[in-house]
């Protein structure tokens, strides 16, 4: 077996950058992308090239959902709560940021969602993630 090396990573309009190469998801169903992302997130592929026109969001969202990369769950919308949240993930991961911290989806109906994005703006500035940003939302 070879040795791995990286690409060179891209660099985004914000300074922040991503991984060059990714997994393309384009024409898998979605208990094929499911099975697809799973195994390439366990091999260290953190970027996933997915489009609503391909129809397998879901299936990503599965894979996602069902790893151990990090995300601010509905529970812990809010101001107050956010904070926990992200403590607990960085906890279980043993690390002390992590690069790309996303809500998981908007809950309307709590109007916190606001106030989470403020709060994730706030994770940015202390160093504890690089980027933010969101998931699932309509």
């Amino acid at each position: 077996m070879g040795t791995m090396t990286s690409a060179p990573p891209i660099t985004l309009n914000d300074g922040q950058s991503i991984p060059q190469l990714g997994l393309g998801v384009w024409q898998m169903t979605d208990d094929e992308a499911t099975a697809a992302v799973s195994h390439a997130l366990e091999t260290g592929y953190r970027h996933v090239d997915t489009a609503a026109i391909y129809r397998n969001e879901v299936g990503v969202g599965r894979a996602i959902a069902a790893s151990s990369l990090p995300k601010l769950w509905n529970k812990d919308q809010g101001r107050d709560l956010a904070r926990p949240g992200l403590e607990q993930s960085l906890e279980k991961l043993g690390l002390d940021h992590v690069d790309l911290y996303l809500i998981h989806w908007p809950c309307p109906a709590r109007g916190t969602y606001v106030e989470t994005w403020e709060q994730l703006i706030d994770f940015r500035s202390e160093g504890l993630v690089r980027s933010i940003g969101v998931c699932n939302f309509l």
